[in-house]
């Protein structure tokens, strides 16, 4: 990709995960994706984003972001270590450049191993959002989530997540689904529930040798489905769930992995190099660097657009043909085989998980308060889904199934993990 483009305006909407501390971790997860990109940078830098550098980003953040509300994404490696003053020092800038009327959010996925109760208060002060990684138990966690020096660190994280939890800070919790947990969705599952988590992303892992099967990753949600429909509808949010009931209402999804194009949500390396997307930081996919071209102009660069439509175009037949593509469209291009990944079908193809109402008859949907009908998750009218609105049947034994394809896996190009995995 090139990293001048002629003038253009930014897409309406797009996201920028920010890795201000680069691939630095102090961990070393079996299944990172990450931490290998240290080899794009000089040996030897200390990866750390410049005062200049993070004030340039956050005044054109905030100047390119068409809403009422921007959003900023602090991702890594691990943004812990940089330390809670240059965290201190983000907030003090987006203040400054704030314009009228503009709100700012912000969200910060972490390991958790460094969140200490200061970290927890200012985190709370400031209204952060976290993505904390736990792949539940102990036992599921520790042998893949490790310090450098080969360190449980399980212990660590789940105080973590109480202390985050006592200061009232949001937590979404992120958990890998890799060999050692796939084989234990109800354990896991119930796990988390009683850990006391009500925002959980699950997060298949693939291209690795510490994947799970990926019949056994649709084994694994099938399973956690049944369960939460029956206990947990409207008390814990999971977002594939959320994913596949916004298809079947007829909402867009919310998530670049699920929809039919992607390509807006760029990657802001410590060093001001631009990617196109956190699975594909390499040298093909630099779009350019901050400081030398405007943000604005690369996200509107005409190879990030062609980046986007090329998760679509690149569909397979197989994959255009199946009457459930509108819940994952393909999936992430991350996770397709063969040599080329835009033009083939995803490893995770026969785990994807669809809801169905298809597979079952209609007197199994919950039925709604307001209306008594049983016409899907929306209701008669279609048009949203409030889980905390319907009142759940048990007895009725509400079935939505994860349908599969049949093509088995292959030998991937790229070394994934998961979008958000650290």
């Amino acid at each position: 990709m090139t990293g001048s483009c002629p003038e253009a305006a930014a897409p309406a909407e797009f996201l920028v995960m920010a890795k201000p501390a680069g691939p630095r971790c102090n961990l070393a997860c079996v299944y990172c994706y990450y931490l290998g990109k240290a080899g794009l940078f000089p040996p030897g830098t200390l990866a750390r984003m410049s005062d200049e550098l993070l004030e340039s980003y956050l005044r054109q953040r905030l100047e390119t972001s068409p809403g009422p509300v921007t959003a900023f994404e602090w991702h890594g490696g691990e943004p812990t270590l940089l330390g809670l003053d240059f965290f201190r020092r983000i907030v003090a800038l987006q203040k400054t450049h704030c314009p009228p009327g503009r709100a700012v959010h912000n969200g910060m996925q972490t390991n958790g191993t460094l969140l200490d109760p200061e970290w927890a208060r200012f985190l709370a002060d400031e209204q952060f959002s976290v993505g904390l990684s736990l792949d539940g138990p102990a036992e599921a966690h520790d042998p893949f989530r490790t310090t450098r020096d080969g360190r449980a660190t399980h212990v660590e994280v789940v105080r973590a997540f109480h202390l985050l939890r006592r200061y009232g800070v949001h937590c979404d919790v992120l958990c890998v689904l890799h060999a050692g947990n796939v084989g234990q969705p109800l354990p896991v599952y119930r796990w988390f529930r009683e850990l006391g988590v009500t925002h959980l992303q699950f997060l298949p892992l693939a291209g690795s040798a510490a994947a799970g099967d990926p019949d056994a990753v649709g084994r694994f949600l099938n399973a956690v489905f049944d369960e939460w429909i029956r206990h947990d509808l409207g008390r814990i949010a999971i977002q594939t769930f959320d994913e596949a009931f916004r298809t079947a209402c007829g909402l867009p999804h919310a998530l670049c992995t699920f929809r039919a194009t992607c390509g807006d949500v760029l990657v802001l390396e410590h060093d001001g190099g631009v990617y196109a997307c956190d699975h594909f930081v390499d040298p093909d996919h630099r779009l350019g660097r901050l400081g030398e071209t405007p943000l604005a102009q690369l996200a509107a660069a005409p190879d990030q657009a062609r980046f986007g439509r090329r998760k679509r175009d690149g569909l397979p037949s197989r994959c255009r043909a199946c009457d459930v593509l509108a819940y994952c469209n393909g999936g992430c291009p991350k996770d397709r085989t063969a040599q080329e990944p835009w033009e083939s079908q995803g490893s995770m193809c026969s785990a994807r998980p669809i809801a169905a109402s298809s597979t079952m008859p209609g007197p199994c949907w919950p039925a709604s308060p307001s209306t008594g009908q049983r016409d899907g998750p929306c209701g008669s009218s279609g048009n949203r889904y409030d889980p905390e609105g319907w009142a759940l049947e048990r007895e009725a034994g509400p079935r939505y199934y994860f349908l599969s394809c049949v093509n088995k896996p292959r030998a991937t190009r790229h070394p994934v993990g998961s979008r958000r995995s650290r």
